[in-house]
């Protein structure tokens, strides 16, 4: 795991190619480029509940009887934390959705069940958490788009970490995108808030991420940096909607959390 300063990092990049200009010339100008779906944040009843209905078909392939009771989360509502939405710009159906909770107000889900070590004290994290995206080809591609969509969130934020937990097979995915344990290699922990289940605890520094990938020569490199995709907006969202309409106030954080 690399035990740096993000901020530093930045600021020393910064400097770097500011008094190199060759430096920067040799960085790749970035295209454009079109998705056949959009990426947001929710914002209102309609977009929660799409979410949900995309966690409960994606939870559903492997664990149906905590899928059909699946349905808007406190954790879903509270401040800190924001429910990214893919949809089809077919038909505006659901594709794909991830949750982003930021440790600005409160702990990480993941705090609950294991004390982070010293070195991710006083950092600013983002934890991603229920991850759920459709079958087939389609879903493979969102599942990078809302992967770039959480770094992107993350550089908005000036998150420091980004910090996801995992069990097996998944856990591969994540270290495919170069997230490295935070505890012992390989390592397996319960989690208390997900039932007991074993997972991985995988961390990324957000500032030095493009530099990772580029060293790496990392397949995803063009898409998650050389290319600017539109239909990827994180512009912030209006969260003014009313919470008991959606049922923020009622909802109820089910066992299994990622």
């Amino acid at each position: 795991m690399d035990r740096l300063n993000p901020s530093v990092l930045v600021s020393e990049l910064h400097h770097e190619h500011a008094a190199n200009p060759e430096i920067a010339e040799t960085i790749p100008l970035r295209k454009t480029e079109r998705l056949p779906f959009t990426i947001r944040i929710a914002a209102d009843s309609d977009s929660l509940q799409k979410a949900v209905m995309m966690r409960q078909m994606a939870y559903g392939r492997h664990l149906p009887d905590f899928a059909s009771k699946m349905t808007i989360e406190k954790g879903d509502c509270e401040p800190g934390t924001a429910v990214l939405l893919a949809q089809s710009k077919l038909d505006g159906g659901p594709l794909g959705t991830l949750r982003i909770q930021t440790n600005e107000f409160a702990p990480l889900a993941v705090e609950q069940s294991v004390q982070l070590p010293d070195w991710l004290q006083g950092t600013r994290m983002a934890e991603a958490t229920r991850l759920g995206v459709a079958g087939g080809t389609i879903g493979r591609m969102v599942k990078i788009g809302l992967c770039k969509a959480l770094f992107l969130y993350c550089q908005q934020q000036e998150i420091d970490w980004m910090v996801i937990t995992a069990r097996s097979p998944l856990d591969r995915e994540y270290e495919a995108m170069l997230f490295d344990d935070v505890f012992g290699k390989n390592q397996f922990l319960p989690m208390a808030h997900v039932g007991g289940l074993p997972h991985r605890v995988m961390a990324k520094p957000v500032a030095v991420a493009r530099e990772r990938w580029a060293a790496a020569g990392h397949p995803l490199l063009k898409f998650m940096i050389h290319t600017y995709h539109p239909d990827i907006d994180l512009s912030p969202a209006d969260l003014s909607f009313n919470r008991e309409t959606v049922g923020c106030l009622e909802a109820t954080q089910i066992g299994y959390g990622k």
